[in-house]
């Protein structure tokens, strides 16, 4: 599943090809994503502008003069710039049509995205109860510490809840608790102020470097330029079972935690 990085490298590939261009189209061929495309879109789209494309956790966000056009990449969901003309292929769903001759095209083959409307983006239900964005300066080792006083969960479920932090998924969170030397496993509520600053920190630069590297490419996701994210190659734990551990060569081991694939060293994280 695409996760913070993976849209801030879609955001990043596609805001200079579709800002300030005038749209001309928007083609749906399949509505039925995780919600359905409402039949209101493309009379709020067609003859107007794309002033800014942000992100918020990891809903892209469309913004004209009027409102945005919210967009989730879902499981399996990508967007990529192209040329008109270009026939789609099977799970291409549907198209922003720009006057450039070039187009914004959603493939998803299941069907898990979104591509809703809203006036008011920040108040939308899917994005009304979000919590910190972790690149902010907001996002410190104090605020996770005082959101996990009251807390019997685990540190990794803690930093995976999205009313507190977003778009820490599974494989930066595993990372992240790597580097940070801390068990998965370990109660919230027991890990030190020291210690979750260490965590803030890490998740930090481990979200930057997936960034810089374009992502992780698993099995669905690639960039909006349709190449792979190469951050799966600088992975220490995730999808490492068995794998010797990089600083102590204990094998790393691997453990289900709120239904999630979770990996770790039980030498180096306590």
């Amino acid at each position: 599943m695409p996760e913070l990085p993976e849209v801030e490298t879609t955001k990043i590939g596609i805001r200079p090809w579709i800002t300030d261009i005038l749209i001309e189209d928007v083609v749906i061929r399949e509505d039925r994503l995780r919600w359905k495309i409402p039949n209101y879109i493309r009379s709020r789209l067609v003859g107007n502008k794309i002033k800014s494309v942000t992100r918020r956790a990891k809903y892209l966000l469309l913004n004209l003069k009027h409102g945005s056009a919210i967009i989730h990449l879902g499981m399996s969901g990508s967007l990529r710039v192209i040329e008109s003309n270009e026939p789609p292929m099977k799970h291409d769903h549907f198209d922003i049509v720009f006057n450039k001759k070039i187009s914004l095209r959603y493939r998803d083959p299941r069907r898990f995205g979104a591509f809703l409307w809203s006036e008011k983006p920040q108040k939308h239900k899917l994005l009304c109860k979000l919590g910190l964005e972790p690149l902010l300066d907001e996002f410190t080792g104090d605020y996770l510490w005082e959101k996990s006083r009251n807390r019997k969960t685990t540190i990794k479920q803690l930093i995976m809840n999205s009313q507190i932090v977003v778009g820490v998924g599974n494989i930066y969170a595993s990372e992240s608790l790597f580097l940070s030397g801390i068990n998965p496993s370990l109660r919230a509520n027991r890990v030190s102020k020291i210690r979750m600053k260490k965590l803030a920190s890490k998740i930090k630069t481990v979200l930057n470097e997936a960034i810089k590297a374009g992502g992780t490419t698993l099995q669905d996701y690639y960039k909006s330029d349709g190449n792979a994210g190469y951050f799966k190659q600088e992975l220490k734990v995730y999808g490492k079972e068995n794998s010797p551990c990089i600083i102590c060569d204990a094998s790393i081991l691997m453990k289900k935690l709120g239904q999630r694939s979770t990996f770790y060293c039980k030498n180096c994280q306590t």
